[in-house]
């Protein structure tokens, strides 16, 4: 195999646009393709028969796979990204969705959204909102109506894949915000809701995504700023449930202890019996939904997806597939125990269905694949996938560690390494049953000799990342996980790491024996005594995801361990230790593993049994040892899953993450070869930003303005031109005037744009004056058709820019600007041009349209967290909002000098504050993010504001910002009267010599107060 040096090819917060080639077999060949890589999937075949007691059996072949592409993944994706790419005024969505899909694409956002999130929750807006106005797009939604009534009669479901570590949670919330905020302003649509049910696997995701509560303390609204602040009061209307997925069981009505239920049972029929003591399906959703009872259209979020689907009886099964390491009777168990839960999950969300209605059903899941004893081919995609996002796509784009499997050893005759699939060579010396029935006794010190050797060589590099860790002052340990096969092996594996106790039984602690493990780092053992708080714990996580009351079996062999814990809780302040049940306490040590100051801060490795939960977040996790089978690829995966999550989120200079890393031994994962140094970086700390409203600084508000509009002059037509009206074209532009291409041998040819120069002026000027009249239209308030009447007017204007403010270099002619950009750029200094000589009777026309649910921004709002390190404290006299985030140098000095100036009498930074400036460049509307805003004593009770830029250096859109704020926007929102007073813009360009910045400043402010626009 070829080892690849750096797997990373593109931004996380950008479309990939390059991928590495895979072979036939799925494994990168150390060859870069251009472009994105296809959607697509590998099955697991099952290639060999064999007989066993007259009986056919399915053996698959681990390596023996098949390569399926996404053909209608492909093509949605294909569609997605012509509509994204395509003008804001022909998206198709409402203004609410356009709103935050411009939101979410921002790209100097605090913490940028990755691509693939913004691209899963593209895929459902378009579908929903474009694809139905569209004959050609239509046929994508009635394909997955049919594959979903196919495999889920009644339910309408639509699938996204996101590798594990990609941000599932995100995409939640991003999907409620858009459904939720438009359902509040649309009360009547049919197509949005407010009422959403979000079903977890287990205890540890339902308490995870309680941060989708838009009221939790902890919101991932706010945290990840998923919508703006003027939204949030409509995101808060929704009504959201989360549970998971075994609440849908039907439970037994009052208090009866299960001795005394059995009993009962024994008497009646079973259909009395239920009657009487089993709660009815209606009841189970009234407890479930309560908080949605009355609510109808209900969309459902399915969390890990793939456990949710319709289960065939057991008797209408197909022979199950299994690996060779299995008997047929693990196979077996194990696909009748993925049927139950899969089918009381489903017929949970039939119930729901059934008494409230169900609008639509989300699927989240990095691996969306029917699992084994389904009814369906093993592996195959759910057909219903609309959208993908790849463990291959999300390392290339450095979004999760990279896994690394064995791929050589120097063992002779053997096919592949032994550490790849240890399991396979210890199995037969391991229990093969639970602990209870065991049988025979095993000893921790007997462990099978190559899974001892497995332990000790990932051990080996585990201390020497434990101690790179240390060197570098990280605030937890990084994690060893080993996943065993039952509850005897995972005992058996807890023992001979972390140590033990001889005699259990000694009732006496002080007579108790304690035994050393064999691997110090994980030792619970010190000088012949139980560590206070265990480096390493065993979890059975199929017990604690579901709520109930752990095993008196798990409760005898991990005792010792509840017992630490619950006296680590007697030593923390506000902590009942007898308040909490074993399970919740064993339950919040695993949820807590890698966080500082939480109770599993300090745990170094855990032993879990079967595998470790889906959601488990840990994202400190740097080895994983498996010792169980794995019958399949999507196993594999699911358990790998568990260490991809990254340690450190900041991007370099260029925009891309630094290569993290995961060391797996036992798992017969493929993946791809990777060489690597070091790569840990702790996570950068993170500071509060926000506003503090025990400061006497004052509030600093604004308009959110979104356009202008205009009240149509009556007058004549006239336009004033400035600096920022000029426009040059010469050999700096962009596109070139002659392209020469050569062959390897022959003549050369020259490519050239010949044409524009016989394009004559008098066209241009026609052209223009008519881009012209069709934008001035657009803003227009009181007419109702285009005034045509105002054409010569335009042309005249048009002719004058021509003559006065084009300027031409290098060969290039005025017939360039027929090429659309050029155009459009022309024509929006026209218009502002006309915009500033606007008036009627002696009123300016030019008026803001706001953003209708709130029109005004505060610095009273600003409240987020950086990691950023360039930051300025404020003076509380003069900030409401704590810090300056600078982005550079002149920026931090010219807050340190504001400060200083009487006449100051408040100010704030605008980031995070949601100031914005709506222009347009070269035809494309964007929006501009002014650096301060200042409030200036001019002698007045109220105060002048004004609009601060600080600039370096001055670019052809920076001239067009500067002209649109002073052209438009501030006239706008003077003529509109409800916002103070603004003065003209101040732009600071150029302050080199930063010893006279004081003076300067004041002399900008003196300028703005009435004297000029401008300091230099």
């Amino acid at each position: 195999m070829i080892a690849i040096e750096n797997p990373i090819l593109n931004r996380p917060f950008s479309k990939p646009d390059r991928h590495w080639a895979l072979s036939d077999d799925g494994m990168p060949t150390g060859e870069k393709n251009e472009g994105r890589r296809r959607s697509e999937y590998i099955v697991a075949v099952a290639t060999s028969k064999r007989a066993r007691g007259g009986q056919q059996e399915l053996i698959l072949d681990e390596r023996a796979s098949e390569r399926r592409a996404n053909d209608r993944v492909n093509a949605i994706r294909a569609e997605v990204d012509q509509w994204r790419n395509s003008p804001e005024a022909s998206w198709g969505v409402t203004y609410e969705t356009a709103r935050l899909l411009k939101h979410w694409r921002a790209t100097d956002r605090e913490r940028p959204l990755f691509f693939c999130q913004v691209e899963a929750a593209e895929t459902l807006i378009w579908l929903t909102e474009v694809a139905p106005k569209n004959p050609v797009h239509a046929r994508h939604l009635e394909y997955f109506r049919q594959q979903s009534e196919g495999s889920n009669p009644g339910l309408f479901r639509l699938a996204l894949k996101l590798a594990t570590g990609a941000g599932k949670t995100t995409v939640m919330a991003m999907l409620i915000a858009w459904q939720a905020i438009n359902k509040a302003r649309r009360p009547q649509s049919k197509m949005f809701t407010d009422a959403f049910l979000l079903v977890a696997p287990g205890i540890t995701i339902k308490d995870r995504l309680r941060v989708l509560q838009p009221e939790s303390g902890n919101s991932i609204y706010e945290k990840l700023s998923i919508v703006p602040r003027d939204m949030m009061d409509e995101l808060r209307k929704a009504r959201i449930v989360v549970t998971n997925y075994h609440s849908f069981q039907l439970r037994t009505k009052g208090d009866i202890k299960p001795g005394t239920l059995e009993a009962l049972r024994g008497r009646e029929d079973p259909e009395t019996f239920d009657a009487r003591f089993r709660e009815t399906e209606a009841e189970m959703v009234q407890r479930v939904m309560k908080p949605l009872m009355g609510r109808r259209g209900i969309i459902v979020i399915n969390d890990e997806a793939h456990h949710c689907y319709e289960a065939p009886p057991t008797a209408e099964v197909e022979p199950i597939a299994r690996s060779e390491e299995e008997t047929a009777a693990e196979a077996n168990a194990e696909a009748e125990a993925s049927r139950k839960e899969a089918r009381v999950w489903i017929n949970g969300i039939r119930a729901v269905d059934r008494v409230l209605g169900v609008k639509t059903v989300y699927d989240l899941s990095a691996t969306p694949f029917f699992l084994r004893g389904s009814g369906q081919e093993e592996g195959k995609l759910f057909p219903w996938v609309v959208s993908d996002f790849s463990l291959m796509d999300a390392i290339e784009c450095g979004i999760v560690k990279v896994p690394r499997v064995p791929t050589h050893d120097d063992v002779v005759k053997r096919d592949e390494p032994i550490f790849r699939h240890v399991y396979k060579h210890v199995r037969n010396e391991l229990p093969r049953k639970g602990q209870r029935k065991a049988g025979k006794s095993y000893s921790a010190e007997d462990l099978p000799a190559q899974l001892e050797a497995a332990l000790r060589a990932l051990y080996r590099d585990y201390d020497a990342k434990f101690s790179e860790w240390a060197a570098k002052n990280a605030e937890t340990p990084p994690v060893f996980i080993v996943v065993a096969n039952n509850t005897s092996t995972s005992k058996l594996i807890h023992d001979w790491i972390a140590g033990y106790c001889e005699n259990p039984d000694e009732k006496e602690p002080a007579k108790r024996k304690w035994r050393a493990g064999n691997l110090p780092l994980f030792n619970n053992v010190e000088s012949g005594k139980p560590l206070d708080r265990p480096r390493t714990i065993l979890i059975d996580s199929a017990q604690l995801e579901s709520g109930d009351a752990i095993s008196d079996d798990f409760k005898t062999i991990a005792g010792e361990e509840i017992e630490a814990f619950r006296r680590e809780l007697r030593r923390t302040p506000g902590r009942d230790p007898e308040a909490i049940t074993d399970s919740d306490l064993l339950r919040e040590v695993m949820n807590t593993v890698g966080q500082k100051g939480r109770m599993g801060g300090t745990v170094r490795c855990v032993v879990s049994v079967s595998m470790l939960t889906e959601g488990w977040d840990a994202n400190t996790v740097t080895h994983i040892l498996g010792c169980r089978a794995f019958g399949t690829r999507l196993l594999c995966e699911q358990v790998v899953g568990r260490a991809l999550r990254r340690v450190s989120y900041e991007p370099d200079d260029q925009g891309y993450f630094r290569a993290e890393y995961a060391d797996v031994l036992g798992v017969p994962f493929d993946f791809m070869p990777a060489n690597s140094s070091k790569d840990f970086s702790p996570p950068k700390p993170r500071t509060r930003i926000f506003a503090d409203d025990t400061r006497a600084a004052p509030e600093v508000r604004f308009p959110r303005v979104l356009g202008y509009r205009v009240v149509f002059p009556q007058g004549r037509l006239s336009a004033t031109f400035v600096g920022d009206s000029h426009m040059r074209l010469g050999a700096d532009t962009p596109i070139p005037k002659e392209t020469e291409v050569d062959p390897l041998i022959g003549q050369s040819n020259v490519i050239n744009m010949g044409d524009l120069d016989a394009v004559r002026s008098q066209t241009v000027a026609y052209m223009l004056a008519k881009r012209a009249l069709e934008r001035w239209a657009r803003m227009t308030e009181n007419v109702d058709t285009e005034p045509t009447f105002l054409f010569p007017q335009f042309l005249g204007i048009a002719k004058r820019w021509l003559a006065e403010c084009l300027h031409l270099h290098d060969g290039r002619s005025v017939g360039w600007l027929s090429l659309a950009s050029y155009r459009d750029e022309a024509v929006e200094r026209i218009v502002r041009a006309c915009a500033k000589t606007l008036s009627q009777a002696g009123r300016e026309e030019i008026l803001p349209v706001l953003a209708p649910f709130e029109p005004e921004g505060s610095s009273k709002h600003v409240d987020f967290f950086t990691t950023k390190t360039t930051l300025l404290t404020t003076d509380p006299g003069k900030c409401q909002v704590n810090y300056v985030v600078y982005d550079s140098d002149w920026e931090a000095a010219f807050a340190e000098r504001i400060e200083r100036i009487p006449q100051v009498r408040g100010y704030v930074k605008n980031h995070a504050l949601g100031f914005e400036v709506p222009y347009v460049f070269m035809g494309q509307e964007r929006a501009y993010r002014p650096d301060f805003v200042v409030h200036w004593d001019d002698g007045h009770d109220d105060p002048l504001q004004l609009v601060v830029e600080i600039k370096g250096r001055r670019s052809e859109e920076d001239q067009a910002k500067a002209d649109t704020l002073a052209s438009l926007w501030l006239p706008a929102v003077r003529n509109d009267g409800r916002f103070g007073r603004w003065g003209p813009p101040v732009e600071i360009v150029q302050p080199y010599d930063m010893a006279k910045a004081f003076e300067t400043i004041v002399k900008a402010f003196e300028i703005a107060a009435g004297i000029r626009e401008k300091v230099s």
